[in-house]
Order: structure tokens, then sequence, then C-alpha cells
């Protein structure tokens, strides 16, 4: 019964809404991604800075990296070319780049509805700006209670179950014993909230994606001069041009555009959760740095396993085994048995970051749900341990279709509300870009500026542009 849901719900709605909806906000936001990608990286370079007690923009992109490149990036393109063929790679690349667009609109977003709590801290997501700038807290709690089933709970047990059976593959772990060590090791950190969460992705996010890149890499130079041809291979088998992969064209688009959205998750509400809290000078400053870790994920970090798998001469058509299982003999075959174990332990810190991100996830719609309740809150705890057991020893098809399916109907009532608030973003877009254009290298939101809008004064204080920008000279 899940595969029959999860075949029509991710197999058809998810591409629509995600392809479609992607393009449209593309073009109307007159390609965005494409204007703003040189910018990006300025952008990124400005993220360090942050204010006494707040999460710095560069904070909340390590955060949300944490989330973004996890399992799916390693197990979730192993099944892509598995299932999908070469071609897969060729829609997983598309949905990355119609998604930078959705990523940072509804990022945006999340940055513009922020709230500070009683405590002080800043808070927001897809529930705030449904509730607040839709007028419509109905749809911000069902978007709660998605994120929360969908991260806190679905993602929790296949991240685990990813990283368990690896483990076991080169280690010879038994899963139930590594699943109870994974889930001892993440309530040691979940105790410490969003700021441990944060200090610990901080540490761990950069390590393990530039060692990561930097071994496919290294795969990738000692077989370069076929690198031309396969990118070519896998254009060819994206459009059923190539023959042997001819008859999964259908197989490549609908596995490379779910693998896709599991990988860089644009579209889906949840990078705006973390994107939230960041200390910027303007909204769309935030949503400029979420697109680019979409094209971190899945142009850079995706692409290195996919051409790890096809370049390896490990892979044929028809191959019978996981994702996982896959990257790692095809990683074996080239450089020796301690490939298997490098993406083992790889695995295992991409998965242990993304299970912290899941869970602040979680923590944060429940938040918003219950408000300050501390017996929820370790209730939450609790259940989210135990669910990384059940899916450290759980069948990966069930925990795969269980999470595609809450992942289909957070994309949807996400993207609804995009394209709902899609007018208010480019308000605030033409604000940026009219402040880049009067030639000030570091826009600021002065939110008195749209009165019109439920917006936080303590969040975004009303300021003058002119006395921001003479400031930051």
């Amino acid at each position: 019964m899940l595969e029959v849901i999860n075949d029509f719900l991710s197999g058809k709605v998810l591409i629509v809404l995600m392809v479609g909806l992607g393009g449209y906000f593309t073009i109307r936001s007159r390609f965005v991604q494409f204007r703003y990608f040189l910018h990006m990286f300025s952008v990124f370079k400005d993220s360090l800075r942050s204010s006494a007690g707040e999460l710095s923009s560069f904070q909340a992109l390590m955060l949300s990296l944490a989330g973004r490149v996890g399992a799916g990036n390693i197990a979730g393109v192993g099944i892509a070319v598995t299932l999908g063929g070469p071609g897969a790679v060729f829609w997983m690349w598309v949905t990355a780049l119609v998604g930078m667009s959705s990523s940072l609109i509804e990022c945006s977003l999340g940055q513009l509805y922020k709230r500070r709590d009683a405590e002080g801290q800043l808070r927001g997501g897809p529930s705030f700006y449904m509730k607040y700038g839709l007028g419509k807290k109905w749809m911000g709690q069902l978007m709660a209670v998605l994120l929360l089933i969908t991260f806190g709970f679905a993602f929790m047990g296949l991240q685990a179950h990813a990283v368990t059976h690896s483990l076991q593959d080169a280690f010879g772990f038994e899963t139930n014993y590594s699943g109870l060590a994974i889930a001892v090791l993440l309530g040691l950190v979940f105790i410490g909230g969003i700021k441990r969460i944060a200090s610990v992705a901080d540490l761990l996010v950069p390590v393990k994606t530039l060692a990561y890149i930097a071994v496919t890499l290294y795969v990738i130079v000692l077989q370069f001069d076929h690198v031309p041809a396969m990118l070519g291979h896998i254009v060819k088998s994206a459009f059923g041009i190539d023959p042997v992969f001819g008859g999964l064209i259908g197989s490549a688009i609908v596995m490379g555009v779910k693998r896709g959205v599991f990988a860089n998750e644009a579209g889906l509400g949840s990078a705006p959760n973390v994107a939230a809290v960041a200390d910027v000078d303007h909204p769309i400053a935030q949503g400029v740095v979420q697109a680019f870790s979409v094209f971190l994920d899945t142009f850079v970090i995706c692409t290195c396993t996919a051409l790890l798998i096809l370049l390896s001469g490990f892979y044929t058509p028809g191959f019978e085994g996981d994702g996982i299982a896959l990257t790692q003999n095809s990683l074996a075959a080239v450089v020796g048995e301690w490939g298997r174990v490098f993406i083992s332990v790889a695995l295992a810190l991409f998965v242990f970051t993304s299970m912290l991100y899941n869970y602040y996830l979680g923590e944060n719609n429940l938040r918003f749900l219950v408000g300050e309740s501390r017996k929820a809150l370790i209730g939450y705890r609790v259940l989210v341990l135990v669910l990384i057991f059940w899916g450290s020893i759980e069948n990966l098809q069930t925990v795969f279709a269980f999470a595609d399916i809450a992942m289909t109907m957070l994309a949807f009532v996400n993207l609804v509300a995009l394209a709902m608030l899609f007018k208010i973003c480019m308000r605030v877009l033409k604000d940026y870009d009219d402040q880049r254009c009067a030639g000030i290298k570091t826009p600021v939101f002065d939110s008195s500026k749209f009165p019109d809008l439920d917006l936080d004064l303590k969040a975004w204080p009303p300021r003058s542009v002119a006395k921001a920008t003479e400031t930051k000279r």
C-alpha cells in the first residue's frame, strides 16, 4: 500500500510541483539564481559576521548543509543511478537548478516573517510565513505537523538505516548496537539546543564535506579523460538517446526528481527554519546564501558521487543492490578496500550532522504547535531516539516509502504557500535589487517601507537605509 501511494505522489505529483513551480519562480524572478550566482560568493564571504548572541549567516548555512548533505548524497545518488540509470543524474541537476529559486524564495520569506520568542531567540520557518504572511494559522499548524513527521521522525529512520547498514558492511557492526550508539550520541547533543547543534555543525560539516569532495575528486582526476564522455552519456541517457538506457527515461526522470529533492530539500520548507534564525541585514541575503547551498549540495557533492560511481567500472546496467553498497564498491574498485571504509565513515558523519538538523526542525515546529512545553519536548526527544533505533533495523524499502510520502505532502503544502506569497517576496527582492543598483554593497531592510506586512518589529526594527549604510562604511 505504501508503495502504491508513493508511486503516485512522488512519481507524478512531486515532479509537477517541483519542476513546474520551480520553473515558474525562475522565470517570474527573472532567473534570480543566474543573476545572483556570482553575488552568492560575496554574500557567502560576508556571512561570517554576526552579532553577539546571534547565529551568523555562515552558521545557518552550515546547519542547513548539515541537513542537505546527508544520506541522499551517497545512498540517494546510488539508488537514483541504480533504478534510473545515468540519466537520473541529469534530472537531479534540473531539479536543483529550478530549486535554487524556490530555496531563495522560501528562505527569504522565513527571514521576513521571523519572530523573537520570550527568551529573545529568533524563530521562523514556513509555519510562521503561513500564519503571519497568509493569515492562515491552520495552514501553519498543518505545515508544522508535516515537518515534524517528515524530518523529526521519517527522515530520522531513513538516515539511521543508511549509516548502520553501511557500518555493518564495512566493519561488521551489528545494526542494533550501532543504532543504539548513534541514539546516545545524538541525545547528548540534543540537550544543548540550537546553539550546541550549530557549534557541532560548524565543526563537522566543513570537515566531512571537504574530505568527501577531495576523495571523490581524486577518483575523477585519475580518469579525467573519460569525464567529458561520461557527462555526455548522462545527458543522452536522460532523454533516452543512449540505446542501453533508452527504456529507462521515465525512471530516470522520476528517480532524478525524487532523489534530487531528497538530497537538496529545495522547496520542502525545511531550510527556512534554519535560515530564519540567522543574523542578516536583509531577508534576501539569507535567501541567496541558501540558494548557494543547493548548488553545493547537488552540482558539487551529488555530481562527485555520480561520477565516482559511473567512472569506477563497477557499475553495470541492471545492478542489483542498495545505493550505499554501490557507492562503497565503486570507490573500493578504484582505490582499494579502504574506499569501502571511507564511504562508511563519511556517511556516518553526513548522517550524524543531518540528524542534528532534522531534530532541530522537529523541535522548532513542535514549539510552534504546543509552545514551551517541557514535557512535550522531552517526549519528542525520547520518541526520536526510539525511531532512530527502529530505522536502524527496519527494511529499507519501507523506510524510503514512508519518507517519500511525507516529503511529497510537505512539498505540496509549502509550494502552495510560496505561490501565494510570491508577490510579497518579489517586493522584498526588488528592494534588494534597487539598493544594489544604487551602489549599496550590503543592502539593509527597513520594515517601515512595508507597513502592510505583519512583521515582528523586534526582529526587523525600522531603520533608515542611508544611516545603516553609513554606519557600515
